[in-house]
């Protein structure tokens, strides 16, 4: 190891929604910044998806990903418990494990950096005397709400989904009661005070990263760095790094044959992330719709489920075969459909298909990484939110930037009809408002590849912390040959 470099831990939770923003600033820092960089990871059991990210993070071999080994919190939360929650406890419980690793590093790494569920392993990088930064891989809207919740807390009675009026932030848009994140809809959740915990800490940390641009979201932005808004809240810099996304593979095969037979931007891709599951009655709406819309298709399918809508979030396995997807689709759907449309059991890989140029439209949970995903591709979007700060992402996306459609009733709220979905997908694909969105989320991509490229806004703001991180080297080893003294010639 050059030890001239700096060395980054980045600590990853689990599942691959926190790994691939981590996996990525990993490149980033390597790759444009000199870095050294390790990343550690707590395991959950592992999907095809986040093997998938793996295995194409390390080629090439560009850093060093250490899996830590899978917690067993059974005994300390119930099996029903919230994602958060389950998160949450798993990273506290991992922490001796987390200290064990870092500490076994020689030399050590010059800067710890952890995602928004590591925040309880910030002390370690005191006890090892390493700055310490937060990466929230979201966007600055959310960040806004995190900050704050620990004042809303105390001054907020009742649940904030009783409320009338939306809640305010300083200096930026306010949030819809029927819009915060999944913590907050019930106070007397573990989850709740996992959240407002999380709040608090990030403001101990020495930056907090964000996976967004300054041009995307400035009056957030703005409103984070000043000290009469919301940067009373948090007392150290923001760092608008993205958007940080996965690179594309070069994959072939069956999918990707048909895809290129296709006509430019003429195939809409649905798929509801890693975590997301729908009900059996609203599988069979989006089948309907989609039949009756006429247009072509991409449906990632997961078997429907009666529980919470992210229940397939530490799902692991192999895919559904098509003859499972008979059981749960309207009769004779494959059949009719099988020269318009694909249907994929469990999962497919989402940036290739994105990037491929027959593809106009896409039907997202609005997870961040997705939707990042979706802009800097140039894909419009009809915003499907689900869970976690899904809901918040849905409103940026449809509301602020015009880059989406939404439902008019939430889909976590009441089943979405055939029609509904009949028309949103027509408006993306061929209507005169879906062309508005589709030049919008264009000129949105070009921002995003200005920020990133060497001088602008992103590409600075990394290097900003880099700078500050190496100062700090400078430092320590000007204060460990102070404390040496004069060698003896």
């Amino acid at each position: 190891m050059d030890i001239s470099k700096p060395h980054a831990a980045l600590l990853s939770s689990p599942g691959m929604g926190h790994l691939i923003p981590v996996v990525e600033l990993g490149k980033r820092l390597v790759t444009h910044h000199n870095f050294t960089v390790t990343i550690f990871a707590v395991t959950s059991p592992m999907s095809p998806a986040e093997s998938h990210v793996i295995q194409s993070s390390m080629s090439p071999k560009l850093f060093d990903i250490v899996q830590l080994p899978q917690v067993d919190i059974s005994g300390l939360v119930d099996a029903n418990a919230a994602v958060v929650t389950q998160l949450a406890v798993m990273m506290r419980e991992a922490r001796p494990t987390i200290r064990s690793a870092i500490s076994a590093w020689n030399p050590r790494p010059t800067v710890l950096i952890v995602d928004l569920f590591g925040t309880e392993s910030l002390p370690i990088a005191d006890e090892l005397d390493m700055p310490k930064y937060v990466y929230v891989a979201s966007n600055a809207w959310f960040l806004a709400l995190t900050i704050h919740v620990p004042f809303l807390d105390k001054v907020v009675e009742g649940e904030y989904v009783d409320l009338i009026d939306p809640l305010r932030l300083p200096g930026c848009k306010s949030v819809r009661p029927e819009d915060v994140v999944d913590p907050m809809l019930d106070r007397t959740n573990q989850q709740y005070f996992e959240y407002v915990r999380m709040g608090s800490e990030i403001a101990v940390s020495d930056g907090v990263l964000l996976n967004t641009w300054a041009d995307l979201q400035p009056t957030t932005v703005a409103a984070l760095r000043d000290e009469d808004l919301l940067g009373r809240f948090i007392k150290s810099p923001v760092y608008p790094i993205g958007p940080l996304t996965r690179t594309v593979s070069n994959l072939k095969g069956d999918l990707f044959d048909w895809l290129d037979k296709q006509p430019k931007e003429s195939v809409i891709y649905m798929s509801f992330g890693s975590g997301g599951t729908l009900s059996y009655e609203q599988t069979i709406e989006i089948a309907w719709g989609l039949e009756m819309s006429q247009q072509r298709f991409i449906w990632v399918v997961r078997p429907p489920t009666i529980g919470a809508a992210d229940s397939a979030f530490f799902a692991a396995g192999n895919a559904s075969g098509d003859d499972d997807l008979l059981n749960y689709l309207p009769d004779g759907f494959l059949t009719r459909t099988e020269n318009v449309g694909l249907v994929v059991p469990m999962w497919a890989p989402q940036v290739e298909v994105l990037r491929h140029p027959s593809v106009g439209g896409f039907v997202s949970h609005c997870g961040w990484n997705s939707s990042l995903e979706s802009i800097t591709n140039g894909v419009a979007m009809i915003a499907w939110p689900l869970y976690a700060e899904q809901r918040m992402n849905a409103t940026l996306l449809t509301e602020e930037l015009g880059v989406a459609v939404r439902p008019k009733v939430l889909p976590s709220k009441k089943v979405v009809g055939r029609q509904e979905i009949e028309k949103m997908v027509r408006t993306i694909m061929e209507d005169k408002e879906g062309y508005a969105i589709r030049a919008r989320v264009k000129e949105i991509k070009h921002s995003a590849e200005k920020a990133l490229s060497m001088g602008g806004s992103s590409f600075n703001a990394l290097s900003e912390l880099a700078n500050q991180v190496e100062v700090r080297m400078k430092r320590q080893k000007e204060k460990v040959e102070a404390q040496r003294g004069p060698s003896n010639s």
